[in-house]
């Protein structure tokens, strides 16, 4: 179920700019790096927060957009799910990494072009990471094997968080 999810969501978080005109979709707000969504649908909450890169590297030509997310589901009573869209295909089998400041690299598990942590334990200290951090750096290999360094800022984090908690009840 978990994956799934990601996967659809992952679909929806490619077509925010595309959504910003879809009734079902509300900016709580944006503070400095990182801005706070709620999507209705059929009475069903998705609040998630996103933020794009503030520096990649890698040696490509043409990239998609890169973003990375925490994102609550109360109906599915699922809240602080990590996770990235790379902006590319990832390589099959790779283990993209996401780094918060000096704490030690996070192995994320991958499919197509989004990554997530492997279970609510990890996300949930993923987020305790982010919330007291001033950067993420997700480490990552392409279907062509091309190797990239996405660094992401905290800045705005604790802000857009709260929103997203006070949106899906969880405060």
């Amino acid at each position: 179920m978990r994956y799934l999810q990601l996967l659809v969501f992952g679909l929806i978080g490619l077509s925010v700019p595309v959504f910003a005109a879809d009734k079902n979709l509300d900016i709580l707000g944006t503070y400095d790096d990182w801005t706070a969504y709620i999507y209705t649908d059929q009475g069903n909450k998705t609040c998630y927060m996103a933020t794009e890169p503030i520096k990649s590297v890698g040696k490509y030509k043409v990239r998609d957009d890169v973003f990375l997310f925490v994102t609550h589901h109360p109906t599915e009573k699922e809240f602080d799910i990590v996770n990235v869209m790379a902006g590319y295909t990832y390589k099959k089998g790779s283990k993209p990494s996401l780094t918060i400041d000096k704490n030690k690299a996070v192995s994320l598990v991958s499919h197509a072009d989004t990554a997530w942590a492997k279970d609510s334990d990890t996300d949930k200290k993923l987020v305790a990471q982010m919330k007291k951090g001033s950067t993420a750096v997700l480490k990552g290999t392409s279907a062509r094997g091309t190797l990239t360094t996405d660094t992401f800022s905290m800045k705005g984090f604790s802000k857009a968080y709260h929103d997203i908690q006070k949106a899906c009840g969880r405060e």
